[in-house]
Protein backbone atom coordinates (compact mmCIF):
# COMPACT_ATOMS: atom_id res chain seq x y z
CA UNK A 1 0.00 0.00 0.00
CA UNK A 2 1.39 3.30 -0.82
CA UNK A 3 1.45 6.98 1.34
CA UNK A 4 -0.65 9.23 0.25
CA UNK A 5 1.75 12.15 -1.29
CA UNK A 6 2.30 14.90 1.15
CA UNK A 7 2.97 18.73 0.15
CA UNK A 8 3.93 21.26 1.81
CA UNK A 9 1.76 24.28 0.79
CA UNK A 10 4.55 26.87 2.14
CA UNK A 11 6.26 25.91 -1.32
CA UNK A 12 6.78 28.78 -3.60
CA UNK A 13 6.01 26.51 -6.31
CA UNK A 14 2.51 25.14 -5.01
CA UNK A 15 -0.50 25.91 -6.99
CA UNK A 16 -3.84 24.11 -5.89
CA UNK A 17 -5.31 24.78 -8.99
CA UNK A 18 -2.69 22.62 -10.52
CA UNK A 19 -2.87 20.27 -8.27
CA UNK A 20 -6.89 20.02 -8.07
CA UNK A 21 -6.79 19.42 -12.29
CA UNK A 22 -4.34 16.29 -11.86
CA UNK A 23 -7.07 14.34 -10.03
CA UNK A 24 -4.64 12.85 -7.55
CA UNK A 25 -4.55 12.45 -3.81
CA UNK A 26 -2.80 14.19 -1.50
CA UNK A 27 -2.41 15.70 1.60
CA UNK A 28 -1.88 19.44 2.55
CA UNK A 29 0.01 20.74 4.94
CA UNK A 30 0.95 24.07 5.93
CA UNK A 31 -2.63 25.41 4.31
CA UNK A 32 -4.83 26.04 7.68
CA UNK A 33 -2.20 27.00 10.03
CA UNK A 34 -3.44 30.38 10.73
CA UNK A 35 -7.30 29.26 11.74
CA UNK A 36 -8.48 30.07 14.94
CA UNK A 37 -10.49 26.70 14.92
CA UNK A 38 -6.91 24.56 14.60
CA UNK A 39 -5.27 27.29 17.55
CA UNK A 40 -7.56 26.37 19.71
CA UNK A 41 -7.52 22.63 19.05
CA UNK A 42 -3.51 22.52 19.41
CA UNK A 43 -4.80 23.39 23.70
CA UNK A 44 -6.34 20.55 23.57
CA UNK A 45 -10.21 19.11 23.61
CA UNK A 46 -11.40 21.22 25.80
CA UNK A 47 -10.19 24.35 24.78
CA UNK A 48 -11.93 23.40 20.93
CA UNK A 49 -15.15 22.61 22.55
CA UNK A 50 -15.20 25.71 24.42
CA UNK A 51 -14.08 28.10 20.96
CA UNK A 52 -16.91 25.83 19.30
CA UNK A 53 -19.48 26.89 22.23
CA UNK A 54 -20.57 30.49 21.37
CA UNK A 55 -20.59 29.40 17.59
CA UNK A 56 -23.75 26.87 17.74
CA UNK A 57 -26.84 28.00 17.40
CA UNK A 58 -28.29 25.10 19.18
CA UNK A 59 -29.96 23.39 15.51
CA UNK A 60 -30.07 19.54 15.99
CA UNK A 61 -28.09 17.38 13.56
CA UNK A 62 -27.92 14.25 12.62
CA UNK A 63 -25.65 12.27 14.76
CA UNK A 64 -25.07 7.84 14.99
CA UNK A 65 -24.46 6.32 18.26
CA UNK A 66 -22.86 2.72 18.28
CA UNK A 67 -22.85 0.06 21.16
CA UNK A 68 -18.68 -0.18 22.19
CA UNK A 69 -18.90 -3.73 21.13
CA UNK A 70 -19.31 -2.57 17.48
CA UNK A 71 -15.66 -1.33 17.81
CA UNK A 72 -17.00 1.93 15.86
CA UNK A 73 -17.45 0.01 12.80
CA UNK A 74 -20.70 1.67 10.76
CA UNK A 75 -22.01 -1.09 8.87
CA UNK A 76 -24.84 -4.02 8.68
CA UNK A 77 -26.77 -5.71 12.04
CA UNK A 78 -27.46 -8.64 10.19
CA UNK A 79 -26.00 -11.36 7.36
CA UNK A 80 -28.60 -10.11 5.36
CA UNK A 81 -27.41 -6.60 4.69
CA UNK A 82 -31.10 -5.08 5.79
CA UNK A 83 -29.91 -3.65 9.32
CA UNK A 84 -27.65 -1.17 10.49
CA UNK A 85 -25.80 -1.68 13.59
CA UNK A 86 -26.37 1.72 14.93
CA UNK A 87 -29.48 4.32 16.16
CA UNK A 88 -29.80 7.90 14.12
CA UNK A 89 -30.58 10.53 16.57
CA UNK A 90 -30.29 14.10 16.66
CA UNK A 91 -28.34 16.90 18.96
CA UNK A 92 -26.70 20.09 19.12
CA UNK A 93 -23.22 20.20 18.35
CA UNK A 94 -22.58 21.66 21.50
CA UNK A 95 -24.15 18.30 23.42
CA UNK A 96 -22.05 16.21 21.65
CA UNK A 97 -19.07 17.98 22.37
CA UNK A 98 -19.73 17.83 26.18
CA UNK A 99 -20.58 14.10 25.81
CA UNK A 100 -17.16 13.54 24.51
CA UNK A 101 -15.50 15.71 26.31
CA UNK A 102 -17.27 13.38 29.69
CA UNK A 103 -16.57 10.00 28.36
CA UNK A 104 -12.77 10.44 26.94
CA UNK A 105 -11.04 8.19 29.66
CA UNK A 106 -13.83 5.31 29.24
CA UNK A 107 -12.90 2.70 27.02
CA UNK A 108 -16.45 1.03 26.77
CA UNK A 109 -17.91 4.36 26.08
CA UNK A 110 -20.91 4.33 23.25
CA UNK A 111 -19.23 5.47 20.10
CA UNK A 112 -20.57 8.82 18.84
CA UNK A 113 -20.19 10.96 15.27
CA UNK A 114 -22.04 13.24 14.69
CA UNK A 115 -21.79 13.54 10.57
CA UNK A 116 -22.04 15.54 7.70
CA UNK A 117 -23.73 18.49 9.61
CA UNK A 118 -23.15 21.80 7.68
CA UNK A 119 -21.88 24.71 9.09
CA UNK A 120 -24.03 26.98 7.88
CA UNK A 121 -26.73 25.29 9.43
CA UNK A 122 -25.07 24.55 13.00
CA UNK A 123 -22.02 26.83 13.33
CA UNK A 124 -23.18 29.75 11.02
CA UNK A 125 -19.97 31.82 12.07
CA UNK A 126 -17.29 29.39 11.94
CA UNK A 127 -16.93 30.01 8.30
CA UNK A 128 -16.41 33.85 8.18
CA UNK A 129 -13.35 32.90 11.22
CA UNK A 130 -12.15 29.76 8.94
CA UNK A 131 -12.18 30.17 5.55
CA UNK A 132 -11.01 27.63 3.53
CA UNK A 133 -8.15 28.74 1.72
CA UNK A 134 -7.97 27.82 -2.46
CA UNK A 135 -12.11 27.83 -2.46
CA UNK A 136 -15.02 30.00 -3.17
CA UNK A 137 -16.81 31.17 -0.19
CA UNK A 138 -20.18 29.72 -1.77
CA UNK A 139 -18.69 26.15 -0.60
CA UNK A 140 -20.56 25.40 2.17
CA UNK A 141 -18.22 23.23 5.12
CA UNK A 142 -19.51 20.39 7.13
CA UNK A 143 -18.43 19.15 10.62
CA UNK A 144 -17.68 15.29 11.90
CA UNK A 145 -17.29 15.11 15.75
CA UNK A 146 -16.99 11.95 17.14
CA UNK A 147 -14.67 9.26 18.85
CA UNK A 148 -13.31 5.82 17.82
CA UNK A 149 -15.94 5.31 14.37
CA UNK A 150 -15.10 3.68 11.31
CA UNK A 151 -17.03 3.90 8.34
CA UNK A 152 -16.16 1.82 5.18
CA UNK A 153 -15.07 2.39 2.10
CA UNK A 154 -17.64 4.72 -0.42
CA UNK A 155 -17.47 7.42 -2.63
CA UNK A 156 -18.74 10.80 -3.13
CA UNK A 157 -19.72 12.42 -6.56
CA UNK A 158 -17.39 15.83 -5.67
CA UNK A 159 -14.08 17.10 -4.88
CA UNK A 160 -13.34 17.05 -0.99
CA UNK A 161 -10.85 18.98 1.05
CA UNK A 162 -10.99 17.17 4.68
CA UNK A 163 -9.19 19.17 7.25
CA UNK A 164 -8.51 17.04 10.25
CA UNK A 165 -8.88 19.85 13.59
CA UNK A 166 -8.56 17.66 16.25
CA UNK A 167 -8.23 13.73 17.14
CA UNK A 168 -6.42 11.52 14.16
CA UNK A 169 -8.14 9.96 11.35
CA UNK A 170 -6.68 7.23 8.97
CA UNK A 171 -7.86 7.55 5.12
CA UNK A 172 -7.26 4.86 3.06
CA UNK A 173 -8.42 5.50 -0.58
CA UNK A 174 -8.56 3.30 -3.44
CA UNK A 175 -9.08 4.34 -7.35
CA UNK A 176 -13.05 4.43 -8.86
CA UNK A 177 -12.12 1.35 -10.93
CA UNK A 178 -11.23 -0.75 -7.75
CA UNK A 179 -15.19 -1.19 -7.25
CA UNK A 180 -14.85 -4.73 -9.06
CA UNK A 181 -12.52 -5.73 -6.15
CA UNK A 182 -14.09 -4.35 -2.86
CA UNK A 183 -17.30 -6.35 -2.88
CA UNK A 184 -19.50 -3.73 -2.78
CA UNK A 185 -22.65 -3.89 -1.24
CA UNK A 186 -26.52 -3.79 -1.74
CA UNK A 187 -27.36 -0.12 -3.09
CA UNK A 188 -30.19 0.67 -2.04
CA UNK A 189 -29.27 -0.19 1.68
CA UNK A 190 -26.27 1.12 2.34
CA UNK A 191 -25.73 2.60 5.98
CA UNK A 192 -23.69 5.58 5.17
CA UNK A 193 -26.41 6.38 2.29
CA UNK A 194 -23.65 5.71 -0.29
CA UNK A 195 -22.51 2.61 -1.69
CA UNK A 196 -20.04 0.68 1.07
CA UNK A 197 -17.69 -1.86 0.48
CA UNK A 198 -18.39 -4.62 2.90
CA UNK A 199 -14.83 -5.22 3.49
CA UNK A 200 -13.83 -4.83 7.31
CA UNK A 201 -10.54 -3.50 6.18
CA UNK A 202 -9.22 -3.67 9.73
CA UNK A 203 -9.31 -6.98 9.83
CA UNK A 204 -10.04 -8.55 6.17
CA UNK A 205 -11.14 -11.92 5.19
CA UNK A 206 -9.39 -12.92 2.19
CA UNK A 207 -11.21 -16.27 2.10
CA UNK A 208 -14.15 -14.54 2.08
CA UNK A 209 -13.15 -11.25 0.04
CA UNK A 210 -10.38 -12.67 -1.75
CA UNK A 211 -9.99 -9.78 -4.68
CA UNK A 212 -9.91 -7.35 -2.28
CA UNK A 213 -5.86 -8.12 -2.20
CA UNK A 214 -5.87 -6.73 -5.52
CA UNK A 215 -7.43 -3.40 -4.21
CA UNK A 216 -4.81 -3.84 -1.64
CA UNK A 217 -2.13 -2.92 -4.08
CA UNK A 218 -4.13 -0.05 -5.95
CA UNK A 219 -4.37 1.48 -2.37
CA UNK A 220 -3.07 4.83 -1.10
CA UNK A 221 -2.93 5.88 2.90
CA UNK A 222 -2.51 8.48 4.82
CA UNK A 223 -3.13 9.39 8.93
CA UNK A 224 -4.03 13.01 9.41
CA UNK A 225 -2.93 15.13 12.26
CA UNK A 226 -4.40 18.47 13.54
CA UNK A 227 -3.44 20.61 10.72
CA UNK A 228 -3.70 17.94 7.97
CA UNK A 229 -5.57 18.34 4.94
CA UNK A 230 -6.69 16.06 2.10
CA UNK A 231 -7.78 16.20 -1.00
CA UNK A 232 -9.64 13.72 -1.80
CA UNK A 233 -10.95 13.51 -5.77
CA UNK A 234 -14.36 12.72 -6.58
CA UNK A 235 -15.18 9.24 -6.97
CA UNK A 236 -12.71 7.58 -4.99
CA UNK A 237 -13.46 5.25 -2.54
CA UNK A 238 -12.61 6.48 1.16
CA UNK A 239 -12.95 4.02 4.14
CA UNK A 240 -12.05 6.43 7.13
CA UNK A 241 -11.01 5.03 10.78
CA UNK A 242 -11.66 7.76 13.45
CA UNK A 243 -8.86 6.56 16.33
CA UNK A 244 -8.92 8.84 18.81
CA UNK A 245 -11.47 9.95 21.78
CA UNK A 246 -12.35 13.23 20.23
CA UNK A 247 -12.26 13.83 17.26
CA UNK A 248 -13.57 16.78 14.71
CA UNK A 249 -12.92 17.33 11.02
CA UNK A 250 -14.23 19.88 8.59
CA UNK A 251 -14.65 18.77 4.83
CA UNK A 252 -15.45 20.85 1.82
CA UNK A 253 -17.05 19.55 -1.46
CA UNK A 254 -17.64 21.40 -4.48
CA UNK A 255 -18.55 20.76 -8.45
CA UNK A 256 -19.79 17.19 -9.12
CA UNK A 257 -23.54 16.45 -7.66
CA UNK A 258 -23.05 16.84 -3.62
CA UNK A 259 -21.15 19.73 -3.80
CA UNK A 260 -22.81 23.00 -1.51
CA UNK A 261 -24.01 24.80 -4.45
CA UNK A 262 -24.37 21.46 -6.87
CA UNK A 263 -26.80 21.98 -9.89
CA UNK A 264 -25.09 19.43 -11.83
CA UNK A 265 -27.33 16.06 -12.96
CA UNK A 266 -26.14 12.93 -10.61
CA UNK A 267 -24.25 10.06 -12.78
CA UNK A 268 -25.05 8.07 -9.99
CA UNK A 269 -28.98 9.01 -11.07
CA UNK A 270 -28.16 7.40 -14.17
CA UNK A 271 -26.22 4.46 -12.81
CA UNK A 272 -29.73 3.50 -11.08
CA UNK A 273 -31.76 4.13 -14.25
CA UNK A 274 -29.63 1.96 -16.43
CA UNK A 275 -30.05 -0.95 -13.61
CA UNK A 276 -33.60 -0.19 -14.38
CA UNK A 277 -34.02 -0.04 -17.89
CA UNK A 278 -31.76 -3.10 -18.31
CA UNK A 279 -33.08 -5.35 -16.09
CA UNK A 280 -34.41 -7.87 -18.23
CA UNK A 281 -32.34 -7.21 -21.22
CA UNK A 282 -30.24 -11.02 -22.41
CA UNK A 283 -26.87 -11.06 -21.44
CA UNK A 284 -25.88 -10.33 -25.20
CA UNK A 285 -28.63 -7.40 -25.43
CA UNK A 286 -26.45 -5.95 -22.23
CA UNK A 287 -23.35 -6.34 -24.45
CA UNK A 288 -24.36 -4.58 -27.25
CA UNK A 289 -26.01 -1.83 -24.96
CA UNK A 290 -22.49 -1.65 -23.89
CA UNK A 291 -21.12 -1.25 -27.11
CA UNK A 292 -23.74 2.01 -27.63
CA UNK A 293 -22.84 3.77 -23.91
CA UNK A 294 -19.08 3.19 -25.01
CA UNK A 295 -20.03 5.20 -27.86
CA UNK A 296 -22.39 7.71 -27.47
CA UNK A 297 -21.41 8.77 -23.65
CA UNK A 298 -18.10 7.57 -22.55
CA UNK A 299 -16.85 8.46 -25.70
CA UNK A 300 -13.89 6.24 -26.29
CA UNK A 301 -12.74 7.36 -29.59
CA UNK A 302 -12.05 11.31 -29.20
CA UNK A 303 -13.14 11.29 -33.21
CA UNK A 304 -16.64 9.57 -33.27
CA UNK A 305 -18.47 12.07 -34.33
CA UNK A 306 -16.32 14.69 -36.77
CA UNK A 307 -18.09 12.98 -39.56
CA UNK A 308 -21.22 15.39 -38.49
CA UNK A 309 -21.21 19.21 -39.56
CA UNK A 310 -19.30 20.97 -36.73
CA UNK A 311 -22.22 23.50 -36.96
CA UNK A 312 -24.84 20.85 -37.14
CA UNK A 313 -26.29 20.04 -33.23
CA UNK A 314 -25.58 16.54 -32.09
CA UNK A 315 -25.97 16.29 -28.09
CA UNK A 316 -23.69 13.52 -28.33
CA UNK A 317 -20.99 15.75 -29.13
CA UNK A 318 -22.07 18.66 -26.56
CA UNK A 319 -24.91 19.27 -25.01
CA UNK A 320 -25.89 22.90 -24.34
CA UNK A 321 -27.67 24.11 -21.29
CA UNK A 322 -31.11 24.01 -23.73
CA UNK A 323 -30.67 20.85 -25.17
CA UNK A 324 -30.05 19.89 -21.39
CA UNK A 325 -33.37 21.33 -19.89
CA UNK A 326 -34.66 19.06 -23.14
CA UNK A 327 -33.44 15.77 -22.14
CA UNK A 328 -34.52 16.24 -17.75
CA UNK A 329 -37.86 17.60 -19.10
CA UNK A 330 -38.40 14.66 -21.52
CA UNK A 331 -37.06 11.87 -18.94
CA UNK A 332 -39.20 13.53 -16.08
CA UNK A 333 -42.23 12.94 -18.39
CA UNK A 334 -41.41 9.48 -19.92
CA UNK A 335 -40.50 8.24 -15.94
CA UNK A 336 -43.80 9.85 -15.12
CA UNK A 337 -45.70 7.82 -17.30
CA UNK A 338 -43.30 4.58 -16.58
CA UNK A 339 -44.04 4.51 -12.51
CA UNK A 340 -47.99 5.30 -13.60
CA UNK A 341 -48.03 2.23 -15.40
CA UNK A 342 -46.24 0.25 -13.29
CA UNK A 343 -48.89 1.14 -10.62
CA UNK A 344 -51.03 -2.16 -9.28
CA UNK A 345 -54.20 -0.75 -8.74
CA UNK A 346 -55.34 -1.17 -5.28
CA UNK A 347 -58.43 -2.95 -4.06
CA UNK A 348 -61.00 -0.18 -2.19
CA UNK A 349 -61.27 -0.72 1.39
Amino acid sequence: MQQIARINTQAADFDFARLTALGQPAVLTGWVDHLPALQAAKQGPAALAQYLRPLDNNTEMDTLLLAADTQGKVGYADTNLQQFNFERRRYPVWAVLKQLLRQMQQPDAVRIALQSARLDSCLPDFSRQNPMPGLSPDVVGRVWIGNQTVVPAHFDHSDNLACVLSGSRTFTLFPPEQAVNLYIGPLQSAPTGAPVSLVDMLNPDFARFPRYAKALEAAQQATLEPGDVLFLPALWWHHVQARTSFNLLVNYWWGGSVGSAAKAVSPYNALLHALLALNDCSSTERKQWQALFNYFVFHEDADNFSHIPPQTPAIQRELNSKDQQAILTWLLQELTKQAASDQTPQRPE
